[in-house]
């Protein structure tokens, strides 16, 4: 956008960039301060900045034991917040962001053409768009999930913004943010499109999404922008400077790799993704530290695997493909041995599949004879 021809459009971008900056900065510091979170049952607010910038005059808009609001775009915030506190809660047992009751305070109609959503560490904060590039971004739950999912890698591994562990965080966040829209859709992993930010564009810009977690590389191709450059192999690492110029070392261009990893996992395993492949990566990141790069993360999700679901199995199979296909070897497997491995296990998720295809319907068979004795004993 700050190579675009439109003066107003490279002005919304520089606006943003320099607001989104000092955002992340205050985020960085809270993140040193765990103790900044505020306790409240996971109680929902949302506030209505009214186009400024300062968060402390913002007028309340909708509280948690309140009405609905005249206004869509608080109605939209204050649902999809909850939406990610059910998953957390009903799916990993987490009670809220910091696994505490921390309570989810939302702001709405932050700045004048602010085109982003962010996590500050302590609340969520959602732009207009411009209204040329990016629409109202409370249209879209993998971004609000996306930016809670921040929150939560602060308060387990805490995951430094920076170079691979960098990337490792915007990840966990797609991660979770794609679990949420599917466990909200009941989507399968067959089922679900694997795109972040759906929504965001405006329908004047011909992009599928931000990011694709399935194909990265591939969410947008647009004239005015030029193609996702997001890699999705460690043969197509982005070297960047660990600069804000350099998006911290690449952190959402390389954040493509690990997200690669999850949709294949989880494609292999096969049902939904908050169940197996969820679990895994979720106990992952609880297991990992504030420099974790790629490969350490790649090998503790294959021992969580065999943790989990025991060693040799189908899930902790599908995880070693996974790492292995986007150029990551786990550590101690040869690569030879992980492709036999691979191999063996989609053979037994089918064989599984099959058979778990025909019990429902023997199931639903046995349903359909309960149903007609009980029609005909009732008929005498």
């Amino acid at each position: 956008m700050l190579k675009s021809d439109d003066g107003e459009v490279r002005q919304a971008a520089l606006n943003t960039m320099l607001t989104t900056a000092h955002l992340r900065g205050e985020r960085a510091v809270r993140a040193a301060f765990p103790g900044v979170a505020t306790p409240g049952n996971a109680r929902r607010t949302i506030y209505d900045c009214r186009n400024t910038t300062s968060l402390p005059f913002a007028v309340l808009a909708r509280s948690e034991d309140g009405p609905e609001s005249i206004d869509v775009s608080v109605n939209r915030a204050f649902g999809m917040l909850g939406k990610t506190r059910d998953f957390f809660q009903r799916v990993f047992a987490r009670n809220s962001i910091d696994g505490h009751g921390m309570r989810l305070d939302g702001y709405v109609h932050y700045g004048y053409e602010f085109a982003n959503a962010f996590w500050d560490g302590r609340q969520m904060v959602f732009g207009d768009g411009d209204g040329r590039v990016f629409s109202d971004l409370t249209g879209s739950i993998s971004v609000i999930a996306h930016e809670l999912g921040h929150g939560v890698s602060e308060h387990t591994a805490g995951l430094e913004y920076h170079n691979q562990s960098g990337a490792l965080n915007e990840s966990m966040s797609d991660v979770f943010g794609a679990m949420v829209e599917q466990w909200t859709l009941s989507q399968t992993a067959e089922q679900a499109d694997w795109l972040i930010g759906r929504e965001v564009f405006t329908p004047q810009i011909e992009a599928d999404a931000l990011r694709s977690m399935k194909a990265p590389g591939h969410a947008w191709n647009v004239e005015k922008f030029g193609k996702d450059p997001q890699p999705d192999h460690m043969s197509k690492y982005v070297n960047m400077p660990d600069t804000y110029e350099g998006d911290w070392g690449g952190v959402h261009y390389n954040s493509g790799i690990p997200n690669k990893a999850f949709y294949l996992a989880s494609a292999t395993i096969g049902g939904y993704s908050w169940e197996a492949p969820g679990l895994i990566w979720y106990e992952a990141l609880k297991a990992s530290n504030s420099e974790t790069r790629f490969q350490e993360f790649a090998d503790t999700t294959y021992r969580k695997a065999e943790e989990l679901y025991e060693a040799g199995s189908a899930e902790q199979m599908a995880v070693l493909g996974a790492w292995q296909e986007v150029g990551i070897s786990i550590t101690g497997v040869s690569a030879g041995l992980a492709r036999a491995r691979s191999r063996t296990a989609g053979q037994n998720g089918e064989a599984t599949t099959a058979v778990r295809a025909l019990t429902a319907q023997v199931q639903e068979l046995s349903r359909e004879v309960a149903a007609l004795k009980g029609r005909v004993t009732a008929g005498g």
